[in-house]
């Protein structure tokens, strides 16, 4: 066995930042161009009005932009909350959308605020400094994020990477990195201790050598991180050179870790009941203090949603019954947590004869069984109102995983991969898979959101609840409905 260091030379990087790094780095980027968003944008509105009212610009500062303003940054960044994921944030067109969106939002809210608002009066309201915030702050988030795709998303300052283990796992893990663009990493080739792979290319990547070049390729390749996705046994050769690395200061990820990283889902076709156990019952528990300040953000958004529910449902009501009658309203039995069944309750957007035969079916695209009304109700969300009074009983939960029928649930345990795990939580309004995938038709698509609700299980935060509920809007916007 060769025991030859690693040169720890070879392996300085500088700038190579990991994925949570780079949201780190977007937020400041972005705080940075709307902080000076705002002071352009004060001092636009104050030659506005310095040339009638005589003051000069310390007075103004004083006396004229309300308190509110200067949360602007923040608002902005919340409105961005989107291209915080770092695949979109290294795509153009998305940024280029996303800032648009982000814009066109906040116009709206000062809009509906300014023709709406009477009391205080519309002198708190300032158009000209809204307009030159909005302005400011979506030109300079676009200089920013365009300096940012330049840079950061060039081969110099991602990290180098090599993948260890050419089997099923380490292929699925190259197809989901081929995927992706921008893309997240360097990946230099792969390392497999099987004879016969020697010499291959494997998803167009050149097999490099075995566990016993190992060191040479890092020092040659100067690699910063290692991939590991060996399913099987390892080998002894292949377990000390990794640890060499390691003492070199070379990263070394495991393949589930990774997937986790690129995708935020976890990979229910690459894991066995043991990782499922660990990750489940030893690492996801979660404090006391979460489960209350869920339940009262629960309590608080349920409230809320009741009270849009009260003053839209006239409408609403109205549009079912002259479309096609009654019943307005249409419950349900679904699964919630620990499988206990409970009745959901949502505004009717089918057929009275949607499911004639009795049997459980799948919601599809420009489903036939919903009536004219229905459609724009599903397309909006707002056939879901009626489940924040499921929210209040304490139910469901306002983030969770979609709730289902015990027919389908059933059902998907046959076919899919650790199914039932997504029952350890109640389910949710919105949720991790809804904004991050949307809606299922097959079983495939059904793995797939699987995938996130496991990942929000294992990693939920209240900070994620919070992410998920800013970026719901966007479904909402978007139209993804059914």
């Amino acid at each position: 066995m060769d025991t030859r260091p690693i040169d720890p030379v070879h392996l300085t990087v500088r700038w190579r930042l990991k994925p949570r790094e780079r949201q780190t780095l977007l937020v400041l980027g972005d705080l940075l161009a709307t902080v000076t968003a705002l002071v352009l944008a004060l001092l636009f509105w104050y030659q506005g009005e310095a040339y009638l009212q005589k003051f000069g610009f310390e007075e103004f500062l004083h006396t004229r932009p309300p308190l509110w303003f200067y949360a602007l940054p923040l608002v902005w960044l919340i409105l961005m909350v989107e291209l915080y994921d770092v695949h979109r944030a290294g795509n153009w067109r998305a940024t280029i959308r996303g800032v648009i969106t982000a814009a066109g939002i906040g116009l709206t809210i000062y809009l509906a605020l300014f023709f709406f608002y009477t009391d205080p009066p519309r002198s708190l309201l300032p158009r000209r400094g809204v307009a030159g915030f909005l302005l400011g702050a979506s030109v300079f988030t676009l200089l920013w994020r365009a300096l940012y795709i330049r840079i950061f998303t060039t081969p110099r300052f991602m990290r180098r990477v090599l993948l260890v283990g050419a089997g099923r796992s380490g292929q699925a893990l190259l197809r989901v990195f081929k995927s992706l663009w921008p893309p997240p990493f360097y990946l230099v080739g792969l390392v497999d201790d099987a004879p016969e792979k020697q010499g291959q290319t494997i998803e167009d990547y050149p097999i490099l050598g075995d566990s016993h070049k190992l060191r040479d390729i890092i020092t040659e390749r100067s690699i910063s991180d290692i991939l590991v996705a060996i399913s099987g046994e390892m080998k002894e050769s292949m377990f000390h050179a990794l640890l060499d690395a390691q003492e070199a200061g070379v990263e070394i990820t495991r393949m589930p870790v990774m997937y986790e990283e690129l995708l935020q889902r976890v990979p229910i076709h690459y894991l066995d009941a043991n990782w499922l156990l660990r990750s489940f019952v030893d690492e996801a528990r979660t404090s006391g203090f979460y489960a209350l300040f869920k339940r009262l953000l629960d309590i608080a958004g349920g409230l809320t949603g009741t009270l849009f529910l009260v003053l839209l449902f006239p409408l609403i009501a109205l549009a079912i019954y002259l479309d096609d009658g009654r019943p307005i309203f249409y419950t349900q039995v679904r699964l919630g947590r620990g499988g206990q069944p409970y009745h959901i309750i949502k505004f009717r957007t089918m057929r009275r004869d949607a499911e004639a035969n009795g049997k459980a079916q799948w919601a599809k695209e420009n489903d036939d069984r919903a009536t004219r009304v229905g459609r724009i109700l599903r397309k909006t969300h707002l056939d879901e109102l009626p489940q924040f009074i499921n929210v209040l009983r304490g139910e469901m939960s306002l983030v969770g995983p979609r709730a289902e029928r015990p027919q389908l649930v059933e059902h998907f345990q046959q076919h899919v991969p650790f199914y039932r795990t997504r029952l350890l939580v109640k389910p949710g309004i919105t949720g991790w898979a809804q904004v991050n995938f949307g809606y299922a038709s097959t079983i495939e698509e059904t793995g797939i959101k699987l995938e996130y609700d496991l990942y929000y299980i294992k990693h939920r935060t209240l900070w994620m609840d919070i992410v998920v509920l800013l970026r719901t809007p966007w479904t909402v916007i978007g139209l993804r409905g059914r």
